[in-house]
């Protein structure tokens, strides 16, 4: 992973029955310190989970600021995207476009 572009990551939290406030509160402390761009949540009720999309330069900033700051994960993958469009040839010419980007997405 490169140092420059940022890298796109799923962090796994196990504490659905968190506060939104309190959730708010930890996106506002993040946000002030411009370590990672928040993409979007995915919930499970069911299973008391929420999976975030973040992106970073690296697993290590998010594990850094995300301990600084007091919220919990119980894992941080990299993650790659992909949608039924890309399959097939086009996928491998987006790894190509995607490799020599500033940014994830582009």
């Amino acid at each position: 992973m490169s140092e420059n572009k940022l890298n796109k990551f799923m962090m796994v939290h196990n504490n659905l029955d968190i506060d939104c406030e309190e959730v708010q509160a930890s996106w506002r402390k993040l946000a002030d310190r411009g370590v990672g761009v928040w993409v979007r949540t995915y919930t499970n009720e069911e299973k008391g989970v929420r999976y975030c999309i973040w992106l970073a330069q690296s697993e290590e900033a998010l594990k850094n600021i995300f301990t600084e700051i007091g919220v919990s994960w119980d894992s941080i993958l990299p993650v790659d995207e992909t949608t039924p469009d890309l399959w097939g040839e086009k996928w491998q010419e987006h790894l190509e476009r995607e490799a020599v980007a500033d940014t994830l997405g582009t």
